[in-house]
């Protein structure tokens, strides 16, 4: 396994031939770190499963060059789902989209939908580019970490994670910095009349709203399409979190720049905005297992869009601590 930190016109290309032969690349987006691999290449994609210790059925998300190759994926694509893409793409948006032939069952964890993406990252883009002239279709990336734990925002927290299960003979991580975005894409099914956000993210309700002219459904608890990081419990670090309750003495703390941090708790993050808040999150939380601390106390940020995905990632973080915030109380 290479981490390559000065990633070229020719490493990029080098990383899309390796892609065609087998191997995985780990590679930046602008949400987080995802874990590439030939989404046509059954060995390869069985990999990624094998890397991350990820259950079999749970599907993964093809990143794609472009709008244009949404149709070799996917079937009967509504007139909003191809709007959403031209307003949002490249961006971090995941539309799940009736499946073609071409998306297998080892993409699509047996479901009859794929989740496509067009990911903004320069670095991605040009990979995916890359991948395509070699006449390759899309890339399988889940998130580049071991089932469960935090997602990764910088190539070494990559390394960290999952180095060790890597072939050094031929896979490889691409260091592009850290993500900007910082929380997953949003995910959209957009297999009904009307979307519906499966997942929250930075491209929010009202976004969608605005773009589609259609009122966004509500019921997602409803759907029975599985997506990434729907799990009651995911994105989770070592320690235990505990949502909206003061840190005690030796606690990790994570909280808006405008809260004092408690008499001898560890400051992990102090965003001033939501932006950075969610851009801070995962490394904050991967600190606080690098320091070996026990437990983390979070005030989570209030307010909708990004703030929701936050507080989306932070409930199933906190999935098995105690949770002090108004959703949890009876």
């Amino acid at each position: 396994m290479s981490l390559l930190s000065v990633c070229t016109t020719e490493t990029i290309t080098s990383a899309a031939q390796s892609l065609q032969k087998g191997a995985l690349v780990a590679f930046p987006t602008e949400t987080v770190y995802g874990l590439g691999a030939d989404a046509t290449n059954e060995s390869a994609v069985s990999r990624i499963y094998v890397t991350k210790n990820r259950p079999q059925d749970h599907p993964l998300i093809v990143h794609i060059h472009s709008l244009e190759a949404m149709g070799e994926w996917a079937e009967n694509i509504s007139d909003y789902a191809i709007q959403l893409a031209r307003d949002f793409w490249p961006g971090p948006m995941t539309l799940i989209l009736e499946r073609s032939p071409l998306a297998a069952n080892f993409v699509t964890g047996g479901q009859d939908t794929v989740g496509l993406r067009v990911p903004a990252q320069p670095l991605a883009l040009a990979l995916l580019k890359a991948f395509h002239d070699l006449g390759g279709s899309g890339v399988a990336a889940p998130s580049a970490n071991r089932f469960g734990a935090v997602s990764p925002t910088t190539a070494q927290a990559v390394n960290e994670e999952i180095g060790q299960y890597l072939d050094e003979t031929q896979d490889l991580i691409l260091d592009g910095g850290p993500c900007l975005v910082g929380v997953e894409s949003t995910i959209i099914d957009c297999t009904g009349k009307t979307p519906q956000i499966l997942r929250p993210g930075a491209i929010t309700q009202e976004m969608i709203e605005e773009s589609t002219g259609l009122e966004v459904d509500q019921n997602s608890k409803g759907n029975a399409i599985r997506v990434s990081g729907a799990l009651e419990s995911h994105y989770s670090p070592k320690a235990t979190v505990i949502l909206d309750a003061l840190a005690e003495p030796g606690d990790g703390f994570i909280a808006m720049n405008t809260m004092k941090t408690p008499n001898g708790a560890i400051r992990l993050a102090s965003p001033a905005t939501v932006e950075q808040y969610a851009r801070d999150l995962y490394a904050a939380l991967r600190s606080a297992d690098e320091q070996g601390l026990s437990k983390i106390a979070v005030i989570q940020p209030q307010g909708s869009g990004l703030a929701e995905a936050i507080r989306d990632r932070l409930k199933k973080a906190a999935h098995n601590g105690l949770d002090f915030s108004p959703e949890a109380m009876p």
